[in-house]
């Protein structure tokens, strides 16, 4: 496995987590209010769930195991394979659904949705890293 590879792409994962936690508004009525921070939070929110996306499709590349056909799905063969739990797995599938919602109707997005998971779902990313630091 490139572990350079992933290696920095897990340092990119902690600046894009890091941003967001440096850049959150106290409360969502803030955030709705505050284009920058919406930016700076969906911007790097959405990047690292395409930095987990690609850390696992990298994994799976190395495994005797058909490419996931979608971003979810590579959640889901990771935990397969044993390497994030059944929780996780789901938990990371909702950010895809969240990036996707993102990427493709920036208009319609929830502020108090993503408040929410800047607040309180941040740890599900340091959680995917710590499962894949445990594979070196």
């Amino acid at each position: 496995m490139d572990w350079p590879l992933i290696e920095q792409k897990l340092e990119s994962l902690r600046r894009a987590l890091a941003r967001v936690r440096d850049k959150c508004p106290l409360d969502a009525e803030s955030l709705s209010r505050d284009y920058d921070a919406q930016d700076i939070l969906t911007l790097n929110l959405t990047r690292a769930v395409q930095l987990c996306v690609d850390i696992g499709a990298h994994i799976i590349a190395e495994k005797d195991t058909p490419a996931p056909d979608t971003m979810g799905k590579t959640f889901d063969l990771l935990h397969e394979a044993g390497i994030i739990d059944a929780d996780l797995a789901l938990r990371m599938k909702k950010a895809v659904g969240f990036r996707n919602l993102a990427v493709h109707n920036y208009d319609t997005v929830n502020w108090d949705i993503v408040h929410s998971i800047a607040m309180h779902r941040l740890q599900d990313f340091e959680t995917f890293a710590r499962a894949v630091v445990r594979l070196h």
